[in-house]
């Protein structure tokens, strides 16, 4: 396998590899070979977490997300940009969760500029955790402008995911997400519940833009946790 293909899937064991070159061959040989594998990935290769703290797969890709982006890696090097983005749209709208998440973590890896946008605003529009989460990579950190990315953040809020799971989360926090974010809270307050702990991310990082919004403490710990 190149080496772009060892990237994207760099916790499979020899075993995972080998079954997986296989089904790679198949896509360099006829790359619309895609839309058949993809979904047997998980079958043919291998499934289970990367890591034991992480079993959905939110902070990071599940090893059946890393064979599926190995896939889609092959497969792109024989199609053109808008037979890619076909291609792309095609997977995500006909797979299961586990297989659009694939679609949405891979986005990062492909020559796609902004094509991938559309994938990643149904993704947001979902409830489901995996999905936001995988929609929240580096691939919507470089594309997304900051007001979907500001919705983005705020979703994973709503429906519970860890903001460690979004990529350049600190480098594009800023005023605004931060006032935000104190509405936001100030709406669960008022609703007698808690404020979820990921929110001081936010909040303690622009204290001066919350000031008079939201109460935010005076602990660093406490802002932080």
């Amino acid at each position: 396998m190149s080496a772009t293909i060892e990237q994207a899937a760099p916790h499979l064991d020899e075993a995972a590899r080998e079954r997986l070159a296989g089904l790679v061959a198949e896509v360099q040989a006829d790359p619309a070979r895609i839309s058949v594998l993809f979904p047997a990935v998980a079958r043919r290769v291998i499934r289970g977490p990367t890591s034991a703290g992480d079993p959905d797969g939110l902070r990071t890709p599940r090893l059946e997300d890393e064979a599926r982006m190995a896939l889609l890696v092959a497969a792109a090097a024989g199609m053109d940009g808008a037979t890619l983005t076909r291609e792309l749209g095609e997977l995500y709208r006909f797979g299961d969760a586990d297989e659009k998440r694939a679609v949405l973590r891979a986005l990062a890896l492909l020559d796609v500029g902004d094509a991938g946008l559309p994938l990643v605003a149904d993704a947001l529009r979902t409830n489901d955790v995996r999905l936001v989460a995988a929609a929240l990579g580096p691939y919507a950190a470089a594309h997304l402008d900051p007001s979907a990315w500001r919705q983005g953040v705020l979703k994973c809020l709503f429906v519970g995911v860890p903001l460690d799971a979004v990529a350049d989360l600190d480098v594009r926090t800023d005023a605004e997400l931060a006032r935000m974010v104190a509405d936001y809270g100030n709406e669960r307050v008022a609703a007698g519940r808690s404020v979820p702990s990921d929110a001081w991310r936010i909040l303690g990082r622009h204290p001066e833009a919350v000031a008079g919004r939201f109460p935010v403490p005076s602990d660093t710990s406490a802002r932080e946790a």
